[in-house]
């Protein structure tokens, strides 16, 4: 039997996708990683494999001849140096979304990737979730029709906790969460598309978070603790309301897709809720998502057949596994890409090209919100299917 022996570059939170790859007795086993933290490799021992070689340099770590993979689950920011060391070093890649914080990055990458002859995988796990393959499989069908209008709505609850009380609230860290948080959306409109966009045009601004909060405060050791509506515990988490924070909580995306298709993308960190409801409107009828019930609707119109007399609902069945499900499957794939050359459901252009949605709509909104073009780069002329 064929083993991948992987290795972990950044064991912090979602590393918690570790586990699927440790299969001693399986077809991939997880030997060693590689942080800053000596706190977080010793609990990734203890969770993990208390065999495994650990270190802090992850240079260390790629000179390894017994690792064969590597999966890149460090901060955004971090991924073109990780997973450009990585190719050099001769190990095929596994990196977490977005690829990278700019176009021009991502695109340095996928040249490395191309000189490199190994694989490349993008963790983009909602492709992987049956809510959005359910709505993959109806629109393929042909039951809505044509796909002229998309509309997404991400309530992102919990929203400062995510993100505004750790490193994700600097644009040098992130751009913006329209690529940490929204390059999952994005990518999901192209793929249940079938198209990439072509030029956006977006509103947002800061307007909860930050503020006047020094930079090194934290939640424990604040004298508003007790009535912070944002206040957390944890030793680790950095004041969301702290001056250094200029990443906008609250965007809106306008978007005109290949094919004339236009789509809508809204985004907001300080609802009290978390969903993801997602509307695509076609010539034949309308498909929309309810993840608080896990359900899927697909509505008809007047069409001269049987069609327009039959309504859908689809019960979407609950998986075992992180993400609905998804990551015990993402991760599967990644072993059989990089053993058998199956290829998974992602592919790394697509990974570059929600990067590049992403870092338009923010260049949209930081200088008056006008329409910005997107360029798919020289990757385009040899353009991989969404």
């Amino acid at each position: 039997m064929k083993q991948l022996r992987i290795g972990i570059i950044g064991v912090g939170g979602r590393s918690t996708i570790v586990e699927y790859w440790h299969k001693p007795n399986g077809n991939s086993v997880v030997v060693g990683a590689a942080d800053v933290s000596e706190v977080a490799l010793q609990q990734f021992k203890e969770s993990i494999n208390p065999e495994a070689f650990i270190t802090n340099d992850y240079h260390e770590l790629l000179a390894r001849e017994d690792i064969e993979a590597v999966a890149i689950l460090t901060p955004d920011h971090m991924h073109e140096e990780h997973v450009t060391a990585a190719f050099r070093a001769g190990k095929h890649v596994y990196c977490e979304k977005p690829l990278a914080i700019t176009s021009e990055s991502c695109d340095r990458i996928l040249d490395e990737w191309e000189k490199s002859g190994k694989h490349l995988m993008i963790g983009f796990n909602m492709r992987y979730m049956p809510m959005y393959q359910t709505m993959k499989g109806i629109i393929d069908s042909g039951e809505i029709g044509e796909i002229k209008a998309v509309w997404v709505r991400h309530f992102v609850g919990f929203g400062g906790w995510f993100y505004y009380q750790d490193w994700h609230g600097k644009r040098a860290n992130t751009t913006s969460l329209l690529l940490q948080k929204a390059s999952h959306d994005f990518d999901v409109i192209h793929w249940l598309t079938g198209k990439y966009t072509k030029k956006v045009a977006a509103f947002g601004s800061l307007d909860y978070y930050g503020g006047s909060m020094p930079n090194d405060l934290h939640c424990p050791d604040c004298e508003l603790k007790e009535t912070c509506p944002e206040a957390s515990f944890d030793r680790l988490n950095q004041c969301a309301f702290r001056q250094e924070i200029d990443v906008e909580d609250n965007n809106m995306v306008m978007m005109e897709l290949e094919g004339g298709i236009k789509a809508s993308y809204l985004q907001c960190h300080f609802t009290p809720d978390y969903s993801r409801n997602y509307t695509f409107i076609g010539t034949k009828g309308r498909l929309e998502n309810d993840d608080i019930n896990n359900k899927v609707y697909v509505k008809t119109r007047k069409t001269g057949s049987w069609n327009e007399w039959s309504d859908q609902t689809y019960d979407i069945k609950e998986m075992e596994g992180t993400h609905g499900g998804a990551d015990p499957r993402i991760c599967e794939d990644f072993v059989n890409l990089v053993l058998y050359n199956q290829q998974p459901l992602t592919t790394p252009f697509a990974g570059r090209m929600s990067v590049a949605v992403g870092c338009a709509a923010a260049e949209s909104i930081r200088t008056g919100s006008g329409v910005i073009l997107i360029d798919q780069g020289r990757h385009g002329k040899i353009k991989e299917t969404v």
